[in-house]
């Protein structure tokens, strides 16, 4: 019986920019799956640094996805936030992308795992600018995700409050995207959902 096939679909969090891909936070949750018994794959990952909403529905497309995924993870947004483009366009796309992941997961939407879009105006990239502004925004854009995430009854992994705890060692070197470290703070979170959607029917 071949091990539980898992897709991690999203952008530079996903992919994990300036992190060695045994760092990224699907290829870290993978590991603790199976370190407490489920048998799931390593992640195959859709994902690139920059992408937004649309970026990524056009990645997917161009990626030829076929058979379903045991698990599904979905985590898109910052880019779209980054380049002032609209809630109201984010709340559609969004949407589409949610139904797309729902549709690659068997058995559906409890397949469907989605975490929030963490708040770079933390990290030290963000000095001099606007951070309360790029809170709210962010804010505003995990709402409509989690609202979406609610409608079609797949699962929502809250780590924005883990990026805005922000410790020591938690940013690469980048001074933008998470270490490997904070990562592993987003997968053992992550880590609880993901055991229960594994064996949800």
């Amino acid at each position: 019986m071949s091990a539980a096939a898992f897709l991690a679909l999203g952008d530079s969090y996903t992919i994990g920019e300036q992190v060695e891909p045994a760092e990224r936070w699907p290829v870290q949750l993978a590991s603790l799956l199976r370190a407490a018994g489920a048998d799931v794959s390593d992640p195959r990952i859709i994902a690139r640094t920059g992408w937004t909403t649309d970026e990524l529905a056009a990645g997917i497309g161009a990626a030829h996805v076929t058979g379903q995924y045991a698990l599904v993870s979905l985590l898109i947004g910052v880019n779209n936030q980054y380049r002032g483009r609209s809630a109201d366009e984010y709340q559609v796309q969004f949407r589409g992308l949610l139904d797309l992941a729902i549709g690659f997961a068997a058995p559906g939407p409890a397949r469907v795992i989605v975490l929030s879009i963490p708040d770079w105006g933390v990290m030290p990239f963000a000095e001099g600018r606007d951070r309360e502004r790029i809170g709210r925004e962010i804010d505003e854009f995990n709402a409509i995700a989690k609202a979406e995430v609610d409608r079609a009854g797949t699962h929502w992994v809250d780590v924005t409050p883990i990026s805005r705890a922000m410790q020591s060692g938690w940013a690469a070197t980048d001074g933008l995207h998470p270490s490997g470290a904070q990562y592993a703070e987003w997968a053992k979170l992550a880590f609880g959902v993901a055991r229960a959607a594994l064996s949800a029917n």
